[in-house]
């Protein structure tokens, strides 16, 4: 199991993450709700998730299975890393739209 510099394992970060009841999010514009497909498109990236997926978390530390964690648990561990890894908003929606799929 890999820690990150504050000691935890991503797992048990997300795990700990996805136990607290937290309400949806949804991003708005206004008073319009914004969707996936609205931010994917608004900036096209031309990589696949797989692809983005690979290169972006392997810089880091060695990626996991897309079936190791749940649709549920990858949005949080998404979450968290899209800040970590400084992820455009359209990269982070392809990759996580591939680590979903792959459940």
């Amino acid at each position: 199991m890999k820690l990150n510099h504050f000691g935890y394992s991503l797992a048990a970060l997300a795990a700990l993450i996805a136990s607290l009841s937290l309400p949806p999010s949804s991003a708005t514009a206004g008073d319009k709700p914004i969707s996936a497909a609205t931010v994917v498109a608004a900036a096209p990236i031309g990589k696949s998730g797989a692809q983005l997926w690979s290169e972006q978390c392997q810089r880091c530390h060695n990626v996991r299975s897309p079936s190791s964690y749940s649709p549920a648990q990858w949005e949080v561990a998404m979450l968290h890393m899209r800040v970590r890894a400084n992820l455009t908003p359209a990269q982070h929606q392809t990759i996580l739209e591939f680590l979903k799929s792959a459940n």
